[in-house]
């Protein structure tokens, strides 16, 4: 009897243990939510910024080119 009671309270114990882990978890994944929530990462950027992508003019930009573009470069 003593063994069940034994077995049963740890059981316990690591059932609790799973909850408060579980708990803070969901928290700390909510905290950073709301850090990145109002992170405004498309937004136009200021100063001397470069645009990144510049079409090629001297070649032909059909989707052909395209493609082998993509799966040479994958990009």
């Amino acid at each position: 009897m003593k063994q069940i009671m034994k077995f049963f309270f740890q059981s316990i114990r690591l059932f609790l243990l799973f909850v408060g882990c579980t708990i803070l978890f969901y928290y700390g994944i909510m905290w950073i939510h709301q850090e990145y929530e109002n992170y405004r990462r498309y937004d136009e950027p200021e100063g001397t910024a470069v645009k990144a992508f510049q079409p090629m003019k001297d070649q032909e930009n059909d989707w052909y080119h395209r493609l082998l573009l993509f799966y040479r470069n994958g990009e």
